[in-house]
Formats: structure tokens, sequence, C-alpha cells
């Protein structure tokens, strides 16, 4: 294998590690945005993981298949909105709680499906285009989620800052009471955006079953949800740069696997870990209510609205 070989397959490795990650950051992002902090992203995660896996396997539908995942986490998300939002439950504990439902429910539904393997994505080869060298295979011949995920970047980064509905969002994540003193719904815009949140991390799982890696393993998201609950604050709660930061991250999951194929003397388990303690060491460095407040966070985060107030 040569140099341009290399290259090739340490970039096309890299986008499949970093498209689930940027579906789950880039939904979470909403959800912060709005003034919910949810840390159920990983349970959300592995459900969309092991429904869009089975409904592939058992119906050989692609679009069924993803079309299953966003929903699956969309309705672990209702679980979290409607105890969060109406029974005014705390964000984080419900978070861990679902995180650790979804883990379990995930184990029991797929048991069945263990040892099972599943055909991937089709790539959307583009004539011509992805006959050029290097960057033909990189960018012109990826499967449609890679693009998707492009597009909900573009998205959210507009709606957030050009649409007058992603201005109401941003102002009831900044300040809900007042949001509330002029006549918006807090519970509904927030409800909303929980189970888009929902519905963007069940299809990062759903990536990951059905492209990253095609067949099922218990556990398989295997923290990504923590990892993009910190590309949020990483990213200061910006969508291009949480997009970008996901591939940052994607980038050092899988350079472990470079580093030994060029014969660097570097333990696999350092390199394994890396993505992780990068993540301990931003949510550390984020508690601090100080560096908050630098980073621009939503001033009503984690805060629960309460109409009577």
């Amino acid at each position: 294998m040569d140099g341009t070989d290399i290259v090739v397959s340490a970039a096309l490795t890299i986008i499949t590690a970093a498209t689930p990650l940027a579906f789950a950051a880039l939904g979470e992002l909403v959800v912060e945005k709005a003034g919910v902090l949810n840390l159920g992203v990983e349970g959300m995660m592995i459900i969309g993981a092991i429904t869009a896996f089975a409904t592939g396997v058992t119906t050989d539908s692609a679009i069924l298949a993803i079309v299953v995942g966003a929903l699956s986490g969309a309705a672990i998300a209702i679980i979290f909105g409607f105890l969060v939002l109406i029974m005014m439950s705390n964000q984080v504990a419900t978070g861990l709680a679902l995180t650790i439902f979804g883990l379990g429910l995930s184990a029991l539904v797929g048991h069945g499906f263990v040892g099972k393997t599943y055909a991937g994505l089709p790539k959307l080869d583009i004539p011509f285009l992805s006959d050029i060298p290097i960057i033909g295979n990189i960018i012109f011949g990826q499967d449609a989620m890679v693009y998707l995920s492009v597009v909900m970047a573009a998205a959210i980064a507009w709606f957030l800052k050009k649409s007058r509905a992603g201005l109401i969002l941003r102002a009831v994540g900044e300040s809900h009471d007042a949001a509330h003193a002029i006549g918006y719904s807090v519970i509904r815009i927030r409800f909303v955006a929980i189970l888009f949140g929902g519905a963007m991390a069940g299809l990062g799982g759903a990536y990951l079953s059905l492209a990253y890696t095609p067949l099922w393993v218990e556990n398989m998201t295997a923290g990504r949800g923590w990892i993009a609950l910190a590309l949020v604050v990483f990213a200061a709660w910006r969508p291009w740069r949480a997009f970008f930061g996901a591939y940052l991250f994607g980038g050092i999951t899988i350079i472990q696997l470079h580093i030994q194929g060029v014969g660097l003397a570097v333990p696999s388990q350092l390199l394994s870990m890396l993505p992780y303690l990068v993540t301990i060491m931003v949510l550390v460095f984020i508690s601090r209510g100080s560096v908050r407040q630098r980073l621009s966070a939503p001033g009503s985060l984690g805060k629960s609205f309460y109409a009577a107030s």
C-alpha cells in the first residue's frame, strides 16, 4: 500500500467514525440551545443502533432502517421530555437513567441479532467526479448519510442564526422566564427541540450499526454519546464547530489503527483512551460557572421551567 492509498484509507475511516458523532452532537446542540441538558444521548444512540440494524436485517431496506432508527431515538426523547418538562424531574439524573435504560433495552432487543451482519449502506458514486484521484473516493463516493450530516450542519447553522424560529428557540434557552413573559410556549419549544435531538442521536446510532460496523455488538456506541456532549461545549454551541470537532474526535478515535499500521511503537491502549480523556478534560473544564459564561453557554441551560414563576 503506497502513501496515497494510506491517505485515502485514513480519510475514509475518519469520515465514517465522525459521522455518528456529528449527528449526535448537532442534535444535542439544538437541545442545549433551548436550555435543556440531555445526558441521555448515549441511550438514544444505542436504541437507534439496534432498531435500525434489526429493521435493516429483517426488511433489507436501508431507508426504512434509517427512519426507524431516527424514530426510535425520538421515542426515547419523548420519555425524557415528559419527565423533565412535565414532571419536572432533574435533567441530569433523568438523562443518566435513560442512558442506563437504553443500554439495557438494546441488549435485550439485540440478543437475537448477535452474530448477524448487514450489507452496509450503498455508496453514491457520482460519475466522473468519483474517478478523480484521491478526492474522488473521499468526497464523491460516500453514502447518503454522510452527505445528510453535512446538510444538517448547514441547516442547523442557518436555522439558529437566520430564522425567526431559531431566534425564538435561542431566546427560550437564554431566559425562559422572559420568553414566557412575551407569550412563547417554553414547554412546547423545548419539547420539539428534545424530539429533534433524539432523532439526530437515533440517526447517529443507525449509522454505527448500518455503516460504521455493519453488525450488532452490545454497547457498540462505546461512549460516543458522551463524546457528543463534550463536543457541543468544545464547539461553544456553534454548529459548524461541532461538525468539524466531530471529525477531529473521529480522527483521534481511529488514528491508533494507522499509527500501528506504519509501525510506530505507541501502546494501542494509550491511543484508545485519548478521545475519552479529552472528553473528561472538557467536561471538567466547563463545570466551572465562569468558564461556561466565557463560552457563551445558554443562560437557562439545565434549569427547569415553572410556568407560575
